[in-house]
């Protein structure tokens, strides 16, 4: 952990910097969503090192559709996304995990950089070192940072057309007004350089029937109801808090009014939870709501992305429509 302290690090192919600093503003935040009447926790703070460690765990699990659906697609498709992304690209992956699906595309891609950014600066770096490993041509620029606070493209990347790699339908965990002002700061990054307007490659989970939704969030191993309050044992760490997951339970269940799977932690008590000068009182049956997953229909998704300052160039589904992957043209004004 002595390393990211440290702003820089260059290891062979690949260059490290840590542009994320755990301040006390995280209290506030935190502090703001635990006091609605609807309690939230941004799912940010999923991911520690453990929480990302435990996600990729989900994403092999035989319930969960979503990754190994998306994964066929890039596999079946990587060198028509290939051309939309054109040669020499700069590749940016927000919230870029261990890089596993980009694995699929470097080949036929061959960016002329790759920018992983992620929050999770212990686990992005060890994933950052691993790629340049195997891909020893490549030159990997990993940022540790929270991206949804950049409201242009990070400073200091190689220069070339930028273009956004978003999977596993991580938009989806936005309303779609949140959505909406999402994709539009991803536009102000591709057009930062007027002579390098790029576009964003985006995987968006589609409408299905909801016991296929409910299996892929109730896992039978458990995995994803670790996941879930590991966010609590996170919150614990950054801010001296003593929430006890004993006195919390997963839930996942299918909003139907909304299109979207719902995440919380249910209090299966009455009592108290205290961090710094703060206590505040959870009843029994009482939840924090920690995470959304819209569902799509490909017009819905047309329509978010034209509100966007986006045009959909080409779209591409599995056999059984579960899953969509699209690339985004900028519409210039």
């Amino acid at each position: 952990m002595q390393d990211l302290l440290e702003r820089e690090i260059v290891k062979d192919n690949v260059v490290f910097k840590n542009h994320y600093v755990v301040e006390n503003d995280h209290k506030a935040e935190i502090l703001n969503g635990l006091l609605q009447s609807q309690k939230t926790l941004n799912p940010k703070f999923f991911y520690d090192t453990y929480g990302s460690e435990l996600f990729e765990k989900i994403t092999e699990l035989p319930e969960y559709y979503l990754t190994r659906t998306e994964r066929g697609i890039l596999n079946k498709y990587a060198q028509d996304m290939a051309e939309h992304c054109g040669n020499n690209c700069i590749l940016i992956e927000p919230g870029s995990g261990s890089s596993e699906k980009v694995r699929l595309l470097l080949d036929a891609i061959k960016p002329k950089a790759y920018v992983p950014m992620d929050i999770a600066g212990e686990f992005l770096q060890r994933s950052a070192n691993k790629l340049g490993e195997e891909f020893p041509w490549l030159d990997i620029h990993a940022v540790c940072a929270d991206f949804s606070q950049y409201k242009e493209v990070p400073e200091g990347l190689p220069k070339g057309k930028p273009v956004i790699f978003y999977p596993g339908s991580t938009l989806g965990n936005m309303t779609p007004e949140q959505a909406t002002r999402f994709l539009s700061t991803l536009r102000q990054w591709l057009i930062s350089d007027a002579n390098n307007i790029g576009g964003a490659l985006i995987g968006v989970d589609l409408h299905k029937p909801s016991s296929i939704l409910h299996a892929a969030y109730n896992d039978e191993e458990g995995v994803t109801a670790r996941f879930n309050l590991n966010a609590l044992d996170n919150v614990n760490k950054l801010l001296s808090a003593n929430f006890d997951t004993k006195n919390f339970e997963h839930q996942a269940f299918y909003n139907e009014e909304h299109k979207r799977i719902e995440m919380h932690l249910v209090s299966k008590v009455d009592h108290i939870v205290n961090f710094a000068d703060t206590a505040l009182a959870f009843s029994e049956g009482e939840t924090i709501h920690t995470e959304n997953s819209y569902k799509y229909s490909l017009g819905g998704f047309e329509e978010l992305v034209n509100q966007s300052g986006f045009e959909i160039i080409s779209s591409w589904l599995d056999d059984e429509c579960l899953f969509s992957v699209h690339y985004l043209s900028v519409v210039c004004d």
